[in-house]
């Protein structure tokens, strides 16, 4: 079901495509193709609220829009109540096999339908104010029922959040900072901090699971019935030294036990990465217990496949669905300014397939590459124009230009030197 968008939202979406980046809001109104898939992870995701735990794995080459799809399933998660929390694997910044770095990089990115990264303080804040409302004066009894668990299995967290209440009564701010920090999984917290809660040390590799169930608790219990954890671009792992490779691929398949196992009540786990890391020898494959727990058969025609497999895979743009995206983002932005019918009248639907062509083909006609910079040229360089200038028509005054420094790797390595220029009529 697409919601309509406030003018705040449909200002975020247009903004972002103008970037070149992908929105954080308002994507139903964008998600052309993923229909088949949306019965399937509307179910998983309740599901996860109703205290299952779900993993998931995307593949999808280079723009087939696995960012876009991970985003779009968090605003399916955020609509549930649930908190989202998006990690950019890296080698260098986030490596999958320091799971401390992980933990602390989920807290950084933690999001909530009211509130933005990070989140945690407000939902610990939520936490304390769901505690008094349900203890009314035996609060301590309360606190000890809803930490019992917590406690069996780190107790050092549980910890942290009796210290954390103590720091909030009395109104001592610099101590509560401190030991959001520590349950956050920072590094170098003070140690007056550390050593007013009973707590040592910082957060290690072993401790991380501990902490991640704590933080499943803590949400579930200030409204939040769930965790959508998002591990983006984990085909990185491919270019990372051969042991730290193996490492990360066992972190991984170590996490995706845990998820089965039931460890994570709560807890939808969803990794993004190409075909080469699912197939390749550089990749899951090296690891034969994680590529048996992946392995989905794709022989069939993609019309096919089974969104309720482990591994689905998105096949990206066609003509057709980059054409309609465009007709949407059109739509997005006309709603938004003093004369819509001048831009539906110069930016009819013929023009913006016209558009989408000319863009693909100065990317070698590879058109799953082309979405990115295609509506960030129908917004920066055709609507904002046709809105601001009333002489200016697209198809008299402009013809599309690719230059090297707005496009990524993937699509500099598309487009051709020796490309004919595609004039729009």
């Amino acid at each position: 079901m697409t919601t309509p968008l406030s003018p705040r939202r449909r200002r975020e979406v247009v903004n972002a495509l103008r970037r070149g980046t992908v929105p954080h809001n308002g994507l139903d109104v964008l998600a052309v193709g993923l229909d088949r898939f949306a019965a399937t992870m509307e179910a998983e995701l309740d599901g996860v609220t109703g205290g299952a735990a779900v993993f998931k794995a995307v593949r999808g080459e280079y723009g087939s829009g696995k960012t876009f799809f991970a985003r779009w399933l968090g605003e399916l998660a955020k609509q549930r109540g649930m908190a989202v929390a998006e990690v950019q694997i890296s080698e260098t910044e986030t490596p999958l096999h320091r799971l401390e770095t992980v933990y602390r990089r989920i807290c950084e990115s933690l999001q909530t339908a009211e509130f933005p990264p990070s989140a945690l303080r407000p939902v610990l804040d939520a936490w304390l104010f769901g505690l008094e409302q349900e203890a009314g004066e035996d609060i301590d009894a309360v606190l000890e029922r809803r930490l019992a668990a917590v406690s069996q299995t780190t107790p050092a967290f549980a910890a942290a959040l009796r210290a954390y209440r103590r720091a909030t009564q009395a109104g001592d701010s610099t101590i509560a900072e401190g030991l959001v920090a520590w349950l956050g999984g920072q590094p170098h917290v003070a140690a007056a901090v550390r050593r007013g809660a009973g707590v040592r040390g910082d957060l290690d590799h072993f401790g991380a699971f501990g902490f991640l169930q704590g933080l499943l608790t803590v949400l579930r219990d200030s409204g939040h019935p769930g965790l959508l954890l998002i591990l983006d671009e984990v085909e990185t792992l491919q270019r990372a030294r051969s042991d730290v490779r193996d490492k990360a691929l066992n972190s991984l398949r170590q996490l995706i036990d845990e998820v089965d196992s039931g460890r994570f009540p709560g807890l939808y786990l969803l990794i993004t990465g190409t075909p080469a890391f699912f197939e390749g020898t550089q990749g899951v494959q090296r690891l034969a217990p994680l590529a048996q727990r992946l392995a989905t058969d794709f022989t069939t025609d993609a019309r096919f496949d089974n969104p309720r497999a482990v591994q689905i895979r998105l096949v990206g743009f066609t003509r057709e669905a980059l054409r309609e995206v465009g007709v949407r983002v059109r739509d997005i932005y006309a709603s938004d300014v003093s004369d819509p019918t001048r831009i539906t009248n110069q930016v009819d639907d013929d023009y913006i397939g016209d558009l989408a062509l000319a863009v693909a083909g100065r990317l070698g006609g590879k058109v799953g590459v082309a979405p990115r910079l295609f509506l960030k040229k129908l917004i920066g360089d055709v609507l904002d124009r046709v809105d601001q200038f009333p002489d200016f028509d697209p198809r008299l005054h402009y013809s599309v230009l690719l230059n090297a420094a707005e496009m990524t790797d993937i699509e500099r390595n598309a487009a051709s030197a020796d490309e004919v220029a595609l004039d729009l009529p």
